[in-house]
């Protein structure tokens, strides 16, 4: 089954009219994008969007052979005139299945919002599954029969509905994910890419044509990722981006609760807002133990805080402790740290803190706790596939 994407963008697509936002001046040549609008073997168009005829001859191909028309969504953007030779445009109610005279079949999705997902079979049993915007499968239960060969979505906007098709079974490894729907707040150019890759994702520009259950395989989820950066950087939230496609995970905060500290306590508040509510909280420095365990992808938030942590143990902050065996006592601690990231079978996604380009601590305890921090995110990102460095929110690439 050929899929050709004759948009892949926002109703108002993107650059969107008169809009001066830094998005739409990026969004120029390749990364421009019409509304998204899928074509199955020629038969089948999924939403029918403006220029829908012109899309279709500039990739190639011909909406002549197009023997159904269905909608997602109520249409909202620019005012679209049926092309001359088109079948009328409709909606399926949920669960009812259609057979199209060139022997696919379509069955209406329900979503957890306002519109219609699309099951399409081909003629030799390769499936994909086509999401509208802003919406996720409803009602998932148990386990699906068998993983789609592909799924078309809105990933950036909801995330969480990849999340969801991975705990049911329906995206698998060999499953390919198209990004669509892509909007304002898709990031431009190779952000886009290395965000997607994180979750196994991918999107193409206008008029790609895939081949259904044939394409090459998804984007290789990087297993150990370190994020690091300043304060206020945005690390923390770049490393929940990178596994929120997920369907379990364990946080793993080694900052505990502080109690009695308000400040500290609104901090840890904010962050446990922004988190997936299925996502389960663990509050340990024991990370050895949790990365040797099998189970769900783990995300360290901080490194900088477990090394306090293993400092108070040793009472590294003492000069005299320090010089009569606490130095070794915390090499020792940091190197079973760094074997476990080592050895891990998990997904691990590591925040830590950058403060060797700051100001130089005026306490000979301030100067050990960065010069061990720094030896300690050299020795981690020595063992993962991908580093980042996060600077004013803009993610930067140091591995992978």
């Amino acid at each position: 089954m050929e899929l050709t994407l004759l948009g892949t963008g926002a109703p108002d697509g993107l650059p969107r009219p008169e809009c001066p936002c830094a998005a739409c001046a990026l969004a120029r040549g390749a990364g421009a994008r019409a509304s998204t609008a899928l074509l199955v073997d020629g038969a089948l168009l999924l939403d029918l969007t403006p220029g829908a005829a012109f899309a279709a001859a500039r990739s190639g191909h011909s909406l002549s052979g197009v023997r159904q028309v269905l909608l997602t969504h109520p249409h909202d953007g620019p005012a679209v005139e049926l092309p001359a030779g088109l079948p009328p445009a409709g909606r399926v109610p949920d669960g009812r299945e259609l057979t199209l005279i060139s022997g696919h079949r379509v069955r209406a999705v329900p979503m957890d919002a306002p519109g219609t997902g699309y099951e399409v079979v081909g003629p030799e049993g390769s499936r994909l599954l086509y999401l509208p915007r802003g919406a996720a499968p409803a009602g998932l239960t148990g386990r699906a029969a068998e993983p789609y060969d592909m799924v078309a979505g809105d990933v950036v906007g909801r995330p969480d509905a990849v999340a969801r098709l991975r705990a049911a079974g329906a995206v698998g490894p060999a499953t390919g994910i198209v990004a669509v729907h892509l909007d304002h707040d898709a990031p431009p150019g190779a952000e886009l890419a290395r965000r997607l890759a994180a979750a196994g994702a991918r999107a193409v520009p206008d008029g790609t044509t895939l081949v259904v259950g044939g394409d090459p395989a998804a984007p290789v989820v990087p297993r150990r990722t370190l994020v690091t950066g300043g304060a206020r950087s945005g690390k923390s939230v770049e490393a929940e981006r990178r596994l929120e496609t997920f369907p379990e995970v364990v946080y793993v905060a080694t900052g505990g609760d502080r109690e009695g500290d308000a400040e500290w306590a609104s901090r840890v508040g904010l962050h446990r807002e922004r988190r997936p509510a299925v996502w389960r909280t663990e509050e340990t420095c024991e990370l050895a133990e949790l990365l040797t365990a099998d189970g769900p992808p783990l995300l360290i938030d901080c490194l900088s805080l477990w090394l306090t942590d293993a400092m108070d143990r040793v009472d590294a902050w003492d000069d005299a402790v320090w010089a009569g065996g606490g130095e070794e006592a915390l090499r020792a601690r940091t190197a079973e740290l760094v074997a476990a990231v080592r050895a891990t079978r998990r997904t691990v996604v590591a925040v830590t803190n950058e403060t060797g380009s700051g100001v130089v601590p005026a306490t000979a305890a301030g100067r050990r706790f960065r010069d061990e921090l720094g030896r300690l995110n050299a020795a981690v990102a020595g063992e993962c596939e991908q580093v980042l460095l996060v600077v004013a929110g803009q993610v930067v690439p140091l591995r992978g």
